[in-house]
């Protein structure tokens, strides 16, 4: 529907889109990866893990759109198949970040959503959560999403990004590491910690909302050293000083980042032979 058909009567009935804020979701998909090759196209009973992701995706309520960005023909040829809406992108990108920016130099839109292509758990709540503080600050450039801890083990695991906030919600630094750190008189490594505790820990949902301007700029910084040791983007926006806001929520899904994972959700879902 075109903006000259809208009447205020429209308006005042959907206040969730809004008119001044265009908001568009990206889902990069690759074929290869060095943990789980072909990811995107296994299969949970009778979805892909990338339609599970997109269909997710639509049903939240403040997109304007959803567009999944491969290089991979396998991938496109499918997306197209379930009806899904999807672009073919260079194959020399190093991120996904890179390949968003690509899509999204194209899009009309002031924020853009980076939803990752193996979160199929992902819900529409979580999405809105993120895009919701763009509207209460103008000057936010990033955001991205954090729940707490429940599983010692997710603590413990490199796979399992951690993040530390300050008072006002923003990100102070991102580790694979469990932070903070408990002090102790032997300083052990993993430190003792009682289940009650945990909810001093949280963990990184990867996910991710951008001014489209800024994004344009931060697929262009260079790596920096954090990011680098880490293997964390996120940490990028950090050492050059962008702030990144960090919405909290009750989301618990898993990301499939190994046949284990795929194997847990496959379980959890009760796709089980």
């Amino acid at each position: 529907m075109s903006l000259s058909r809208l009447s205020p009567c429209n308006i005042v009935k959907h206040p969730v889109k809004s008119l001044y804020m265009k908001v568009k979701a990206i889902i990069p998909a690759r074929y290869e990866s060095s943990r789980l090759a072909g990811k995107p196209l296994l299969k949970i009973k009778d979805k892909t893990i990338i339609q599970m992701v997109y269909e997710r995706s639509m049903s939240s309520s403040i997109l304007d759109d959803v567009v999944v960005a491969t290089d991979d023909q396998r991938i496109f040829d499918h997306v197209v198949s379930f009806g899904g809406r999807v672009l073919m992108t260079s194959p020399d990108h190093h991120s996904g970040t890179d390949r968003i920016a690509e899509v999204a130099r194209d899009l009309d839109a002031d924020v853009i959503v980076n939803v990752q292509g193996d979160e199929p758990l992902i819900t529409n709540r979580v999405i809105d959560a993120l895009i919701r503080p763009f509207r209460d600050d103008p000057a936010l450039k990033m955001s991205t999403v954090m729940a707490r801890i429940t599983d010692k083990r997710e603590l413990f695991s490199p796979n399992v990004v951690k993040v530390v906030c300050n008072g006002n919600g923003d990100a102070l630094y991102f580790s694979r590491s469990p932070i903070p750190f408990r002090k102790s008189r032997e300083m052990a490594f993993p430190f003792e910690i009682r289940n009650e505790e945990l909810g001093h820990w949280f963990k990184h949902v990867g996910i991710y909302g951008y001014k489209r301007s800024f994004l344009l700029e931060f697929a262009k910084m260079e790596e920096g050293i954090l990011e680098r040791i880490e293997g964390l983007e996120q940490l990028r926006a950090l050492e050059n000083g962008v702030r990144i806001h960090v919405e909290k929520t009750d989301y618990s899904g898993i990301g499939i980042d190994t046949n284990e994972d795929y194997l847990q959700l496959k379980e959890l879902l009760g796709d089980v032979e």
